[in-house]
This record gives C-alpha cells, structure tokens and sequence, in this order.
C-alpha cells in the first residue's frame, strides 16, 4: 500500500520523503485545492520530480479545482508542463479539465480528487469509465463501505488515513464561498465551520468542527482490503508536521504493524482537535466527533528532533544489489540493480597479478557497498572473483560512483508522453428572450393549487417526496404540468436499493427527467431510462465541462452558482443551460446529523436553525439517508433582475424553494412573472455580480 504525504513547500516534501513517503502531492500554479500553501515554482517543481524519483518516490500534481474559460488555458499548459516534468498523476476535480487533459496530455494519468464527491461504486465506475486510474474516495465511508468499493473497483483506490476532516462531503462546501467569498472549491476555503455555532440565538459551540481523522490502527486491514494508497491530509501544515505523521504511517506500514501507544502521543503533538477521530470508518457517527484546536503550546522538542531529522536529508534509501567480478584477462566490472529492474554496468582495466597481497571477495564486497552521500543503499552484493588478483581501490570506487551515477540518470529519465495543444473548441449562439421558469420544491406541502394554477413550465421534487405522494404527483400532472425528479447528491452503495424503488415509482408515474448532481447517480438513471439532466452538484463551471457532459448524454446543465452571470453568458452551451435565480443556496451536505447531535435524537421534522455569532440563522434540513443540509441564511432574489437574466443565455431559470410556505412560493412565482411586489425581508445577490476567489 503506497503511502501518499502533502507537500505544501520544497521543504515539506523533504521531510515528507525523509520520513519515508512513496509518493508526494503538491501544487504548482493557482490551480490547486491549498491556493494559501506556499506551494511550488515551476523550477521547484521540475527539482522536486527529480529529486523524488531518484528516491523513489512519485509525484502526484494538484490540479483539484474548477477553472473558468478564461483560465482553462493556463490549466492546461501547467498540466503539459508537469507532464513533461515527468509528473507520475495529476488530480483533478473539475470535469472540464478531465476532458481538456485528453487533448493536450493523453498520456498523464488521471486520480479522480476527493473534491469529485466519489462515494459509491457506480462513481468509481464512472470515473474509470472516463479514463481515470484512481479515485479518492470520501472521507464519510464507512470501512464495509471501502471494502466494498475495493472487491469490486476497475481501477485504484486511494483513501485518508489522518489529517483534516470537513464537515461537508469534499466538492459539495460552497458555505466558504457563499458567505466570505472564498471558495473552497476554488482552493481558497476560508473555514467558516470551524467558528462557534449553536441553537437558540447562542453561539456557544462548534458543531461543524470536527476532529482530525486517525486510521492509525487499521493500516493492515486497510492494505487487505485492497485499498492502493494511504493518504496523508495537510498541505497547509509545517514539514515538522508533515515529517513525524509521516515517518509514524511509514515504519508502520513498512513493518506490517499497527503504530505503537508512543507514535500516536507523537500524531497527537503534532496536530490535533482534542484527539483524533475514526468514527465515519467504525460507522459510528456522533457528538464525541467533534473538537476544536484552542491554542495548545508548540511542541518544540519533537518538531526540533524532526527537522534535525529530515535536515539531513537522508530517507530510507532505495534498496540496491550491487554485481562485481575480477577474473584474470577480463576488464573488473561493477553493476547496480534497482527494485524495479533498472541496470547500470560499467568495466576498468585489467586486473593484475598480485605481487603482495590478493584482494578478496569481501575486499571487492565491501567497496562497492559503500552508498554514502547517495540516496541508495545496498541490500546485496554478489562478488566474484578468481584467486591471486589484484585490483587498486580506487578503481572500485570510479566504477562503483559511475554505475550509480547511470542508475540515477535512468530513474531521473523523464517519460516519453504525448502532448498536444489547447483548443476552446466549437463556440454556441445563446438562447434569446426569456427563459423558462422552473419551480423546484423540497416538500409537497409547498404544492398549492394556487402554485399549480401559475403553471410553472416544470416543477422539480426529490424523488423521495414523489414516492412518498404519488396522487399529489398525478394531480400536477392532470393539470399539464411537467415533473422531473431530484437525485440525491449523497447515495451510499447500501442505499441503492431504496433510491432505486423510489425512483421505480416515478417511473411508474410517467416521469422521465432526473436531476442528477453526482457521478455515481449517471449510470443507475441512464439504466432506468430517465433524461439526465444535470444539477448544481455537478459543478459545471465553464464550456469544456459543458461539453463533457454532453458527451456523457445530458440533455440540460446548470451552471455552478459560484459563476457570474458574465461567465454564465459566455459559457459555450452546447446543451441547454439553466440557473438558479432564487433561494437559499446549499452550503453543506453533511453525513453527521447536527439534528441529533443536538438533542440526542430525531428532531428533523421541526423547524431548525443553525446560529452563528452574529446571531444569523441558517436553517438546517433533512436529506436524503438521514443526512442534514445546511442552507445560506439569506435568500438570493434576481426578480428586478430580469435584463440580466435574460442576456445570459440560459434555457431556464430555477426557483430553489427550502424553508418557504405554499404561499410564500405562489409569491416569488409571480414576481419572477412580473406581478405583485414580493420581496424577501433579508436578500442577497449571491455570487453572480461579484468575483470568487
């Protein structure tokens, strides 16, 4: 099992291979998850590549955030760049790079980045499907859930041992953005979860600041499963840091034990939130998950012990058999062999007869064992050699240095790749006049019949509500009004079954439409015979993913809610591209249900909100799989702004209604219609006039 370390600087990654790392991952460029790293030049990265796979170790490139039309180029040319650099992998997140990265670099492989929200098997399958050679999984799985996905994966899997959890799947927080600006999906997260929240007007507690997750003592277990690479969170963390977490995962994993009491006493000094937590993977979720940092003293004796440590820059070493043999009428010949069969041979002069002394095989053994100042180390050597020779020292040391220093060229040797050249690729003509206005409903009681009586062009429903009211279904549709349902974005694999039997259901119901705002929702809709049609938890955040999912067969997009109405406008819509123009915009869909964690049990189906210091509520609503979502505290509202609207291009405009009464959407309705005056009380524009980082 590959052990992966974060690399945040030059020195990190020092300390990352010093403490015996297989394989790093950093950031180069603006287009990584840790924009507020110090992260790599380029000429800090060509060195790292080198420096790394001298040691044997490989180099894995972040590029695992979504870029705009206006960056995607210098995307791309970064990718080409770490490609030709000899980058073994690069991480991508954004489903518009994944189709980029084909043209310009078909043959630098592709992980699929835990901001992809690959949670379920049919998610692994689909990742594979477009090429990628490992996937990420979330950090909310379970270890059946893991072990499952392993049995049965085409392709790597890649999972989190220790460092940072999020409270939100990773891909699916857009509370960073939504409030401060700052997305994480961007790289930019500012961690608006780990400040004081709490019910009742009093922000007395952190319920969105989970622990550090520790898989510490299910390494092997992990390994059996079939799981490829451990990775290792914290490219924002110093390299002491980044040495001692690491040097703990790597002597265990290379001694197939478990850490000792005393390595996790050392994972707790160097970073922790009041412990280490490793409940999503025992299925075992709860209050006792979370913890907060305080201000705990530095732990000055063993970040020192750890930088003297990687300071000297000597790592495990890359194992080598060294070949000698001195035989009378034959140049003396030295050779190196590498773990992954890579030879280096070199011949002297002819040895002599020995007037004094003879060498010895143990004289030849011992020369060219000699690897200090290198990063090799000899684990064998096979020595021959005839009686009665001699052969000057110094000749042993130049072939010895020689065949290393060819050994060492051979493993530094950048890959023979293709590259090919950025194109923006066909542009589309926008759609002119006013778009379809859509209604989408969270709960059937939003359903009046004064809201049907207004005949929105389509209403969208989970399909768990349309399960669980079908005549209220056949009712909209008597009246002529289209229905389409609502995937959820979170669908463990043990939670198929019932997703399927509600998604039966409408399809007894004579729907054909399905929301789908993840990868692992593709295949089970496209094999029950629904149109897809693609949500926000898509991210489709510029043309080539447009395209991309067109490809995939999606009929209509909608375009991330972290663009501007600009960038909407200039999107190439090769299908049909809708917004969301109201509502409370998601910030988090969380696996631990704040609900109970608050009371102890179930309390979702009162009205619950989250407050923050400021006294701000944001309401708190159950999801599918008993998950909780948390939702922007003030409402996005676009009715006077309808020339806007319009001049992007898109085919349709969503009403995302949440916490609203029946009443309150027939309201928003008319507005957006051009009637009445509704105005909510406490509005924003959201993201769409203003830059996100």
């Amino acid at each position: 099992m590959e052990l992966l370390s974060p690399a945040g600087s030059p020195e990190a990654l020092q300390a990352a291979v010093c403490a015996g790392a297989n394989a790093a991952y950093m950031g180069f460029g603006q287009f990584n998850a840790r924009r507020g790293a110090r992260n790599f030049t380029r000429e800090d990265f060509a060195e790292a590549v080198s420096y790394c796979h001298l040691r044997g170790v490989k180099v894995y490139l972040t590029l695992n955030t979504l870029c705009g039309d206006r960056e995607m180029e210098e995307a791309a040319a970064c990718a080409i760049d770490a490609s030709k650099m000899g980058a073994d992998a690069v991480l991508v997140q954004d489903m518009g790079l994944v189709r980029v990265l084909r043209q310009v670099a078909p043959d630098l492989p592709v992980h699929a980045s835990t901001q992809m929200t690959v949670h379920n098997l049919d998610g692994v399958k689909e990742a594979a499907d477009l090429g990628m050679t490992r996937v990420v999984l979330s950090r909310e799985l379970s270890r059946r859930d893991i072990a499952s996905i392993c049995n049965k994966s085409p392709i790597e899997i890649e999972v989190f041992v220790h460092g940072a959890l999020c409270m939100c799947y990773s891909g699916q927080c857009f509370m960073s953005s939504v409030i401060g600006g700052r997305s994480g999906n961007r790289g930019m997260c500012a961690q608006p979860c780990r400040l004081a929240y709490g019910w009742a007007d009093r922000a007395d507690a952190h319920p969105l600041s989970l622990k550090d997750l520790s898989l510490a003592g299910h390494l092997q277990e992990l390994q059996d499963m079939g799981v490829a690479c451990a990775k290792i969170e914290g490219r924002m963390k110093r390299p002491e840091y980044v040495y001692i977490v690491t040097k703990v995962y790597a002597d265990a994993i290379r001694e197939k034990r478990e850490p000792s009491p005393e390595d996790i006493k050392r994972l707790e000094q160097a970073f922790s939130r009041q412990g280490f937590t490793e409940a999503y993977y025992q299925g075992q979720k709860g209050p006792d998950m979370f913890g907060i940092r305080g201000e705990p003293p530095e732990p000055k004796d063993i970040f020192a012990a750890a930088k003297a440590a990687y300071s000297r820059n000597q790592g495990p070493g890359v194992p080598v058999k060294f070949y000698a043999m001195v035989q009378v009428g034959q140049p003396v010949q030295v050779g190196v062999e590498d773990p992954e069969g890579r030879v280096a041979t070199a011949a002297g002069e002819l040895p002599e007869l020995a007037r004094t002394r003879a060498i010895t095989k143990e004289n030849v053994k011992s020369q060219i064992s000699k690897t200090g100042g290198t990063p090799f180390t000899a684990s064998a050597a096979l020595v021959h050699v005839e009686s009665g020779l001699s052969v000057p020292v110094a000749t042993l040391n130049g072939l010895r240095r020689q065949v290393l220093e060819d050994l060492a060229k051979q493993r530094t040797a950048i890959p023979e790749r293709r590259h090919g050249t950025y194109h923006l690729g066909a542009k589309y003509p926008n759609r002119r006049g006013q778009p379809a206005i859509q209604v989408s409903l969270r709960k059937m009681d939003q359903l009046t019949k004064e809201l049907q009586r207004q005949r929105p062009d389509l209403i969208l429903l989970p399909t768990w509500e349309i399960a669980a009211h079908q005549d209220a279904v056949k009712g909209i549709q008597a009246n002529g009004i289209p229905v389409a349902c609502v995937l959820p974005r979170i669908c463990l694999d043990r939670e198929r079954d019932e997703l399927r039997r509600d998604m039966d259901v409408c399809r007894g119901l004579g729907i054909r439409d399905a929301y789908i705002g993840n990868l692992g929702m593709i295949p089970i809709a496209r094999e029950m015979g629904f149109t897809l049609r693609g949500d926000f938890g898509l991210q489709v955040f510029n043309s080539q993913a447009v395209k991309e999912y067109k490809r995939l067969g999606f009929s209509t997009l909608t375009a991330s809610f972290e663009l501007k109405l600009a960038q909407i406008r200039d999107l190439a819509k090769a299908v049909d591209t809708e917004l969301i123009a109201y509502g409370r915009f998601p910030l988090m869909i969380m696996e631990n249900c704040i609900l109970k964690n608050r009371g102890g049990g179930c309390i979702c189906d009162g009205s619950n909100s989250l407050t923050d210091r400021k006294g701000v509520r944001f309401p708190v609503e159950k999801t599918f799989g008993c998950r909780n979502e948390l939702f922007n505290a003030n409402k996005l509202f676009l009715a006077d702004k309808q020339q806007d609207l319009n001049r992007t291009g898109v085919s349709a405009i969503r009403l995302l209604f949440t916490t609203e009464t029946g009443v309150e959407c027939t309201q928003v309705l008319d507005r957006y219609r051009g009637k009445g005056n509704y105005t909510p009380s406490n509005f924003t524009r959201g993201l769409y006039y203003r830059d996100v980082e």
